[in-house]
């Protein structure tokens, strides 16, 4: 039986037009790509922040998130978080009163998302995975700090594209222990123990409460290199 064969009728009368469809969208995303590239590319050195957008105002994590993004900013990074609000809007707060540009990466989404008003470069997203890729590209460090599902994912991300060798290695610093305890004890006592990951893998995040050790802990990092991507490294983010 051939390849045509085995498609239900129904579903192969259908076909061509959403084949159709789905190749033109094709070039949308290719433009999503481009833009954001383009205008995005200079932003060096940069700091991707990551939390909750639930968070109100008044809550500590707000004013730690503002903090640390203010002591990035003085300090000659730029601060990139996703442009919306509760920590999104903290970060970019505290960044936009200090000396670097502040990002906002926005995207579409029917609830919740609406861009804050402290960003000196916003850039707006229709997909995910696009937006995901200038978070990874753009950034020498990550800062997460407490969140949800979309924290938890762009967490991850990052320490999968990190220990695949698929991203050059930057610091992952998780903000407020109390927050992640339980989770990292979840990776050493089930992942590692029933050899899903190597203990190893642990040391690609760290777990750092003080703002101003958010920031000495990323130059650390850099203190015997430049910011910029080595050439092998730069060839590496090319084939993210």
């Amino acid at each position: 039986m051939s390849e045509k064969e085995k498609i239900p009728a129904k579903v192969a009368a259908a076909m061509p037009h959403y084949n159709g469809r789905e190749s033109w969208r094709v070039f949308g995303i290719m433009a999503e790509f481009v833009e954001a590239t383009e205008r995005l590319n200079a932003i060096r050195p940069a700091v991707s922040i990551f939390g909750s957008a639930r968070i109100a105002p008044d809550h500590p994590y707000y004013a730690l998130a503002e903090r640390i993004a203010r002591l990035l900013s003085d300090a000659g990074f730029a601060v990139i978080s996703g442009g919306g609000p509760g920590i999104m809007e903290a970060a970019n707060k505290g960044a936009f009163q200090g000396k670097s540009p502040s990002v906002g990466l926005n995207i579409q989404l029917p609830l919740e998302q609406k861009s804050n008003a402290y960003q000196d470069i916003s850039q707006t997203f229709q997909h995910f995975f696009a937006r995901k890729f200038m978070f990874v590209k753009c950034a020498s460090a990550y800062v997460v700090m407490p969140g949800g599902f979309g924290t938890l994912d762009e967490l991850l991300e990052a320490m999968t594209l990190v220990q695949t060798k698929k991203s050059r290695q930057i610091p992952i610093i998780l903000v407020h222990g109390p927050f992640w305890r339980g989770l990292l004890d979840w990776f050493s006592t089930r992942l590692v123990e029933e050899k899903m990951i190597d203990r190893a893998d642990l040391d690609l995040v760290q777990v750092i409460d003080e703002p101003e050790a958010v920031v000495e802990a990323i130059f650390k990092h850099y203190e015997t290199r430049g910011f910029t991507p080595l050439p092998e490294e730069h060839e590496i983010m090319l084939n993210l």
